[in-house]
Formats: structure tokens, C-alpha cells, sequence
């Protein structure tokens, strides 16, 4: 009998106390709708208790720096292996992490360079940018300066004493504001504009200057700062509280610039003397990982042999995952979902260790069906090490892998958490099931021709690696973008389209940056409606169902959480006692409409809200939220939670009614099964009776549904950016340069 492991009466989230079994060495696929409980069994019951139960062999000093885990709802479950989890959370929007550094290759470079490189400047960790004697004195390592836009920071037609400093912080009546007013070098009254050039430079640029006349509310040092010198001081100095607490304010008035000292390279100018081949190890940093391949293999140096070899092992790997159009210098925080798992994946790769369980949240995002073949092998790979490997997928060519499937439904929200079935894959297609009947429909193309009348251009398009193409997209119409993963797609769009049409809409994955207490109803622009629905029912005024006003709960302000500040160790964070996660205060909970307090009505999923508010306004809105398929979403759900996929959808809800416009999507079947991506092609035919629709996507069903289809490639990086194909869908499955081309034939 194989060993399993064994999960009984699971129940988290809106699973219906499930009984699973997951047999190891071999490799599992969770699928089923989107909401339908795969990441509450895979990561909040699975991996939490593997992750929970391996914390705590550890001592209460080392668990205390880890993550928590609490454990899952469930009865049981046995024969659990060690797991590593491979999502798609960011491996880190850390400044001065790079992808060289994440893999340590950068450190196998820095020993390179330190016992090889000429002249000798130093050991090897001189050469890294976080060390004092490696680092560009100017930018501090981080190869960016933040430069301050003046024209924002200050009004002209303002004087002091009406405000004319815009920078958060510099409020009338503030200490800092009264630096300027009180130190005796300005007339307060007089506008900026009016200032002479003495006078201007002493607002903004004098720095450290003694003060001969200042009033006597001005600090005993008289010690003045003009604005720049004060802001770069106060907010943009490495380590700065209120740099990161108003982070996204200053955001507004100052930019990030490459460092006029190093030009980004990091490094100060006596490391950058030290060369290999007639480079520097920055030269080697932002070459192409292909090119720094051919650049290494190239070497011939006595006894570095070994070195090289390890570091070529190390760059091999990046090949396997399609990632080798990055550089090692590429900043962490710049990469997508999808590749920063990828890069996850390759630090799993020189691993000897067995009977791992290991957990990828779908690993087919940001890959196009080339590059699922690649990641295919690579789990089959692990398996054949003697791992168990659990993925949570929508993609049919990556199930297709698995040995086992476990399918949760039949829908989502609270309409899904059952278990549809749980066997074999070659049981799997005889069955009848949502996912498996995709696996049996026949594919066709779009048999709709349209007519076009009018196109959009661009012209000598060569941001990056586009090798300066011309491209055309008609109007009224779904055009689809495709190619491998870095062959160009987002320069082309998101850098070459976006600066010739700025008035086009982007609806991508990016995080919607609100605040902490910003919710699904919040953004959609109902809660305000839902307040006013309360207020009047119950003849009181709206505030007491705000949790941000009248209605917070006095212990936890509103937030439904305490978090308890424990200076170096991590923030302990639990549920309010006082209101129960609830949010509100004894009072505001009292008040009802249909049968229902505020809290219960923000924790209805929107599906159960459009019956509730059948009689209201707001039911239009609720309905384009169901329309694209994130229905089990609750109304008081908070944006943090929400995955790329699941903020698309939302950013799109809000667009469904408005004309003439041209949208780009990014991806937007991220995360959504075969079944919502029918619900997607429909909105967006409908979308395209009016506005102009550009979708740069992957799927092969958005493909074939496309009305014209612009294809880059052939590969990644420098061997990518050129034009294989533009024109009618049909077309590209008689293109022999097409890669894409290739795949969909063999998918209709």
C-alpha cells in the first residue's frame, strides 16, 4: 500500500469537513473554481500544519523570528512530510535585493572577482554593495538617488504663512514649517514667486548655515537647513521611520534616479577598477544571464576552474526555468509573481534532500505554454528524487503531469469546500466534473470575422529587447499580445504603448494602494451606500456604521485586531476581544436592516449580498462583480488579502459600463478556472463592441477567442523582441517562425 498523507475533517474557510488522501512521490493536482477552497486545504490546512509542526521543534528564540502558523481547522491529519512552499509572493521589494544576491550567485562572483580579477582591490567582501568598502558613497549601494521635484514640493503663488511648502510634514503651523518662518530670512507674507534668486536658494538649497537673526521660538543650535537638504535628512536617509510612514506621499514629490556617481553599478570606483576579460563584476551583473553564460564558458583562467563551473551549474538552472533573459542585477522587487516563484523553484533545484512535500501555487502563471513544458519537467524531476509535489493549478497542460487529482467545488465561496473527487488522473477523465469536461470540449478558433475601420500604431518600437518593430491593432476589437516570457511583451505595451496612447486604461495585477482598512465595498464605491441604507432605516447618522468613526470599537479602533508591539521580536497580532473581529462598538451592532447588524452585512459574500440588497441601487454594481467571477468575495473583505488575479478582476468591475476607451489587461486569467475564463472571453466581446481591448496573455483559450493576435519571440531576452506575426487569429497556425503558432495548432 502507498504511503499517503491523510487529511480528515478539514474545515477552514468554507471547507465542508473534507477527508483527503494525498499519496506521496507522486505528484497532486488541486483544481476546481476559483473560491472553491484549494488554497484553504492546500496552504491553510496542509501547509500550515507542516509549517506549524516543524516551527515548533525549534526553541522559543528561533520561533519567535519565524512566521506563525496557526493550526488549521481540522480533526486530523497524518503522515505529513517536511514542506517548502514555492508561491508567488514577491521574494522581497528589498532596495538591495538583486536576483544575483537571492541565489548567492553574487557571491560566488565576488570570490571570483576578489582572487582573480586585476588589479587586486580588495577581498571578497569588498566587492559587495552593502559593505562600507564596496559601496558608491553617494548612493549608499543602491545604485538610485531620490531626487526632489522642486516645482512640486512648493507653491509659487503661495507666501510661507499661506502654506506655500506642500511637502507632507511642512503644514502650517508645524515645527518644521516654523523652521523657515521663524528664522529671520524671509518675509512670511511674501509669495514664492516673488522671491529673488538669494532668496531661493536659501529656501531650498542652503545647507547647515548659522543664523544671525532668528526670532526666539527658532531652536537654541540656529542651525538652518533649506528644504532639500531637510527632506533628504529627515525622509530619505536609509533606516528612517517617517520615510516609510509616508512613503507613498512622498511618492508624489520626489522620483527615483540612477546615481550620477556610478551610474547604478552600486559599487564605489576603486572596486569597479578590478576586471576580468577587460569587465568589471557589474559588467558582468547586467549582462543577459544567457550572455553572462557565454561570457563565463568563454574564460580560461588557472585555477578557477572549479569556481566558474559552480557559478555556470548556478546559471544552467535559470536556462531550465526559462529565466534566462534576467540579469543578476535585476532588482527583486521588479519581478512578477510568476518569476520570482520560478526563481524559488531554482534553489530547490541542487537540493540532495528526500521525502520533501513540496507545495506551488500555480506555477503556470506568466508562462507561456513553451515554458510550461520546461516547469513540467522540472516537477517531474523532484518527484523522481523521491519528493511529493502538490500544486494548486488551473493550466490543463500542467495538470495533465499529475498522477492524482483532488477536485474541490462544485462552486465557490460558500457554495463551494466540497470534495467532487479524489483519485487517479486516468479516473479523473472518465469522470464528470467542471474541470474534467474541459479536459474532453473540442477548441476552435473565433469564427467571427470581424470588419476593421480604424487602427492604432506604433512605430520603431525598441524599449529593451524590441528590435525596432512596427505594429498595428485594430479598433473596436480584442487584439491579443503573446510570446515567451521575455521576448518583449511588456516593453512593447507597457512601455512603448503606454508613451504614445497615455489616455489608455491599464488593468493589471499591481496592489491598489489605498490604507489598511480599505475593503472590496470601500473600493467599489458601495459602502458609503450601505451606511446611508443603515442610517436611514434606523434614523441615525451614517457615521455610527463607520468602523473608521462613530462606530469603531474603542479597543481596537476599528481594525478588528490588536497588535502588540514587541520592539526586536515580530508584532504579536489577535483578534479583538472587545468586539470579536467584528470591528464595531455594543451600539452600532445593535442597529439592523432585514434582520442583520453592519458587521454581518460586510462578511455576506457578494453573491448572498445581491439577494440582500434586491430592492437597492447598489445591485448593478454587485452584479459586475459576479460577472467576472469573484462573486465569493465578502463585502468587508479587506484589499491586502485579495490575490493579482483577484485585484485585476476587481479593477475591471468598475470599467464594465464606460465607452470608447482603449483597455490593456495583463494577464487577466491568472488564477480563474477554465469555466470563468468563458465567463472572461464573454465580458470582453462585449466590452469590444465599444472600446478597444488589448490583452497581453498566455492562455490559449483567450487565444483562439482573439480577433487579431501580435506575436514576439522567438525566445527571451536579446534572442527575442522581434515581430513573428500580426494580422487575423487563423493566420499565426501557418506561421513556421511562431512558437505560438505551434502550440495552439496542437491545442485546436
Amino acid at each position: 500500500m502507498k504511503d499517503k498523507i491523510i487529511v480528515k475533517g478539514a474545515r477552514e474557510k468554507n471547507l465542508k469537513n473534507i477527508d483527503v488522501c494525498i499519496p506521496k512521490k507522486e505528484i497532486t493536482a488541486v483544481v476546481g473554481p476559483s473560491g472553491s477552497g484549494k488554497s484553504a486545504l492546500v496552504f491553510n490546512t496542509i501547509a500550515a500544519e507542516s509549517q506549524r509542526q516543524m516551527n515548533e521543534s525549534y526553541s522559543s528564540f528561533i520561533r519567535t523570528r519565524l512566521g506563525k502558523f496557526p493550526q488549521p481547522k481540522c480533526d486530523e491529519i497524518k503522515r505529513l512530510s517536511p514542506s517548502i512552499i514555492i508561491d508567488q509572493k514577491k521574494i522581497g521589494d528589498n532596495s538591495r535585493s538583486t536576483v544575483g544576491t537571492v541565489t548567492d550567485i553574487y557571491s560566488k562572483l565576488r570570490l571570483l572577482f576578489s582572487r582573480f580579477g586585476k588589479p587586486f582591490v580588495g577581498y571578497s567582501d569588498s566587492f559587495s554593495f552593502n559593505n562600507l568598502k564596496g559601496m558608491c558613497e553617494v548612493c549608499e549601494g543602491i545604485g538610485k538617488i531620490r531626487d526632489i521635484d522642486t516645482e512640486k514640493i512648493i507653491d509659487k503663488n503661495k507666501s510661507l504663512n499661506e502654506g506655500a511648502i506642500l511637502f507632507p510634514t511642512f503644514q502650517v503651523g508645524g515645527f518644521r514649517w516654523s523652521r523657515y518662518v521663524e528664522s529671520g530670512l524671509f518675509d512670511n507674507d511674501k509669495k514664492i514667486s516673488d522671491y529673488n534668486e538669494k532668496e531661493l536658494h536659501l529656501l531650498l538649497y542652503a545647507d547647515e548655515i548659522k543664523l544671525e537673526n532668528p526670532s526666539d521660538k527658532y531652536p537654541k543650535s540656529a542651525i538652518y537647513d533649506g528644504l532639500i537638504p531637510r527632506i533628504e535628512k529627515a525622509f530619505f536617509k536609509k533606516d528612517i521611520r517617517e520615510g516609510r510612514v509616508y512613503k507613498h506621499e512622498i511618492d508624489k514629490y520626489a522620483r527615483e534616479i540612477i546615481c550620477p556617481k556610478c551610474n547604478g553599478a552600486r559599487l564605489n570606483e576603486n572596486i569597479l577598477k578590478c576586471k576580468i576579460n577587460d569587465k568589471n563584476i557589474y559588467d558582468y551583473c547586467r549582462l543577459s544571464i544567457e550572455n553572462l553564460i557565454i561570457e563565463l564558458e568563454s574564460l580560461s583562467i588557472k585555477n578557477a576552474k572549479e569556481l566558474i563551473d559552480s557559478i555556470l551549474k548556478d546559471l544552467y538552472n535559470f536556462r531550465l526555468v526559462g529565466l534566462d533573459y534576467l540579469s543578476l542585477s535585476r532588482n527583486t522587487g521588479t519581478l512578477s509573481g510568476g518569476e520570482s516563484q520560478r526563481i524559488k523553484i531554482i534553489k530547490q533545484l541542487g537540493s540532495s534532500l528526500v521525502d520533501l512535500l513540496y507545495i506551488l501555487d500555480e506555477p503556470s502563471v506568466g508562462l507561456h505554454p513553451e515554458d510550461i513544458l520546461r516547469i513540467n519537467r522540472l516537477l517531474i524531476d523532484l518527484k523522481k528524487k523521491g519528493n511529493t509535489v502538490l500544486i494548486v493549478e488551473h493550466d490543463i497542460d500542467m495538470i495533465k503531469i499529475a498522477d492524482n487529482i483532488v477536485e474541490l467545488g462544485p462552486r465557490s465561496g460558500e457554495k463551494g469546500g466540497e470534495l467532487i473527487f479524489s483519485g487517479r488522473y486516468e479516473d479523473f477523465l472518465t469522470a464528470e466534473t467542471l474541470t474534467s469536461r474541459e479536459f474532453k470540449k473540442k477548441n476552435e478558433l473565433n469564427n467571427e470575422i470581424k470588419t476593421f475601420k480604424e487602427w492604432i500604431e506604433v512605430n520603431k518600437a525598441k524599449a529593451n529587447n524590441l528590435k525596432n518593430i512596427n505594429i498595428k491593432i485594430p479598433k473596436n476589437a480584442i487584439t491579443v499580445v503573446t510570446g515567451v516570457a521575455g521576448s518583449g511583451k511588456s516593453s512593447l505595451m507597457d512601455i512603448e504603448f503606454r508613451k504614445r496612447y497615455p489616455e489608455a486604461i491599464f488593468i493589471d495585477q499591481k496592489k491598489i494602494y489605498t490604507n489598511v482598512r480599505s475593503t472590496v465595498s470601500s473600493y467599489i464605491g458601495i459602502f458609503d451606500n450601505i451606511k446611508d441604507i443603515f442610517a436611514k432605516k434606523n434614523n441615525i447618522s451614517p457615521s455610527y456604521f463607520s468602523f473608521n468613526s462613530k462606530g469603531a470599537c474603542p479597543e481596537c479602533g476599528g481594525k478588528g485586531y490588536i497588535k502588540l508591539d514587541l520592539a526586536y521580536m515580530d508584532d504579536i497580532v489577535s483578534q479583538c476581544e472587545a468586539c470579536n473581529g467584528k470591528r464595531y462598538n455594543d451600539r452600532s451592532l445593535k442597529y439592523k436592516v432585514n434582520g442583520l447588524d453592519i458587521s454581518q452585512v460586510l462578511d455576506l459574500s457578494i453573491e448572498n449580498a445581491l439577494s440582500y440588497f434586491k430592492y437597492f441601487k447598489i445591485n448593478k454594481i454587485l452584479q459586475q462583480l459576479i460577472d467576472v467571477g469573484i462573486g465569493y468575495l465578502t463585502l468587508g473583505q479587506s484589499l491586502d488579502t485579495l490575490s493579482g488575479g483577484e485585484l485585476q478582476r476587481l479593477k475591471l468591475s468598475i470599467n464594465l459600463n464606460l465607452n470608447g476607451n482603449i483597455y490593456v489587461f495583463d494577464e487577466p486569467t491568472t488564477g480563474l478556472h477554465v469555466k470563468d475564463i468563458d465567463r472572461l472571453i464573454g465580458i470582453f466581446k462585449r466590452l469590444s463592441r465599444d472600446n478597444t481591448i488589448i490583452i497581453i496573455e498566455h492562455n490559449l483559450d483567450i487565444m483562439r477567442m482573439a480577433d487579431w493576435i501580435i506575436d514576439l519571440g522567438p525566445y527571451a531576452g536579446e534572442e527575442g523582441g522581434y515581430l513573428l506575426y500580426q494580422g487575423r487569429i487563423e493566420g499565426i497556425l501557418e506561421s513556421q517562425k511562431s512558437i505560438t503558432g505551434r502550440h495552439l495548432r496542437k491545442y485546436l
